[in-house]
Order: structure tokens, then sequence, then C-alpha cells
């Protein structure tokens, strides 16, 4: 099996030989920043019809760790084009983190489309360094389908713990790594070493849920699922939120 692994990853280093050479030159990257958004949009779209129900079922009860005031205080890490909003509760106060600055004018466009939310800031900033998000400020942060990207999941559970008040929640849905000795689990595998380079970093050998586990949170509501979508190898997902 191994064998056989390196045997095709080989294969696809020799076919995207241009892609790595760029890569290598730095040119690469600032390519794959500008056209990313164009296709996550596209397929947010998809993501959000195929698991709606298990969004819903997620943010439902977000209104419980409001603040005594009633109103919610939320931070999305990793924002992207602003595919969750419209699950928020209406109120709530959103502010929103991403590295890259060309989701900006997707994000707006979401804003637009929610009026229900009250937006608040969009900071260009990478998760594992919020510095412009205050201590205990926020009542609930929000991270989907980021922890697969992030250089460094340690550094960004730490993050959201720091700007956490005590009782807020860190509410997440991620893509994993698929059971091992399965054949999505083999595909993963192979596919891993080129997959971040035409999805801005994204692995799908990530065993995000022992990051999560090992927190030291005060509470933990983790559930694994095979999730409903068209992409076989990005099927198996964790979901759930956990309590400072």
């Amino acid at each position: 099996m191994e064998l056989t692994i390196f045997i095709l990853r080989l294969a696809i280093y020799i076919l995207a030989f241009p892609i790595y050479l760029l890569n290598f030159l730095g040119l690469w990257s600032p390519i794959c920043k500008k056209c990313f958004p164009y296709f996550l949009a596209r397929f947010t779209v998809m993501y959000n019809e195929q698991m709606a129900s298990k969004k819903r079922e997620l943010f439902g009860n977000l209104q419980e760790f409001a603040s005594p005031s009633g109103k919610l205080s939320l931070l999305e890490v990793g924002c992207g084009t602003g595919a969750n909003f419209r699950f928020y509760p209406p109120g709530c106060r959103v502010t929103c983190i991403d590295p890259n600055p060309n989701f900006e004018k997707f994000l707006i466009k979401s804003i637009t489309e929610n009026r229900h939310l009250q937006f608040e800031r969009f900071v260009i900033a990478a998760g594992e360094n919020m510095h412009q998000v205050a201590d205990g400020s926020v009542d609930v942060v929000v991270c989907t389908l980021v922890l697969c990207s992030v250089k460094n999941q340690e550094q960004i559970i730490r993050e959201v713990c720091r700007v956490l008040r005590p009782g807020g929640a860190f509410y997440f849905m991620e893509h994993v790594a698929a059971e091992r000795s399965t054949w999505n689990s083999f595909w993963q595998q192979v596919l891993d070493p080129f997959w971040p380079l035409l999805f801005d970093g994204c692995s799908l050998t990530r065993e995000s849920w022992k990051i999560l586990e090992r927190a030291g949170f005060s509470k933990l509501k983790l559930q694994h699922i095979q999730a409903p979508l068209s992409w076989e190898l990005v099927r198996p997902h964790i979901y759930g939120y956990a309590v400072k």
C-alpha cells in the first residue's frame, strides 16, 4: 500500500511539475489567493445546500451564549465569503477575520444579503495571530472548513481561547482524515501533497478532532459524520462546539 501511494504521488509530482515550479518561484501563491475566492463562492453554495440541516443543527443554540444584555458577539475565523451568515441569529454582532484580502468583495455581498446581522468589521489576519481582537471580548468563535488549512492548529486554538470570554463557545465544522484502511483514506494520502496547492493550503489528512480533545475546554460536544457531499474525499467531517 505504501509503495502504491508513493508511485501515484510521484506520478502527480511529474504531471503537476509546472505548478510546483511556480510555487517554488513564489509565483503560484498570489495566483491562488486571487482565484480561490471565486472557486469558494461557487463551492459554498453547493456546500450550504447539502449541509444546511447540519449547519442549522450546529448553530441552533448560538443565542444561549449571548451576554446578559441579550446581545451575541460572534467572531468568525476564516470567514471566506460569509457562507455562514444566514445561519446566525438576528441581531448578532459579527466580526470577520481572514488572511486573504481578496474575500472582501464577496463578504460585502453576503453582508448586504443578511441584513438581520450587525456587521462590525473585517480584519485581514491569520487565525494564529488575532492580536486585533481583545482578550475575552467575544461570546462565540466560529470556524468552519478552516482547521484543514491553517499552518498551526494548536496556535489557532490558543487564540480562540484567548479571545473567548469565560463560558463562551467555539463552534466548528471541518472535513478530516478518513478512517484508516479505507479507499477514501488511500486517495486522501495520494492527493494530499498536491491538494494544498489547488485549495489554498487545505490538507485532506488532518485529524483535527485530536487537537480539540487536548485543548482543555470545559465541555466538548463533537460528532463524526459522513457528510452528504458530492466530493467523496471531503465527506469525513467533525462538527460541534466547545465551551471555554
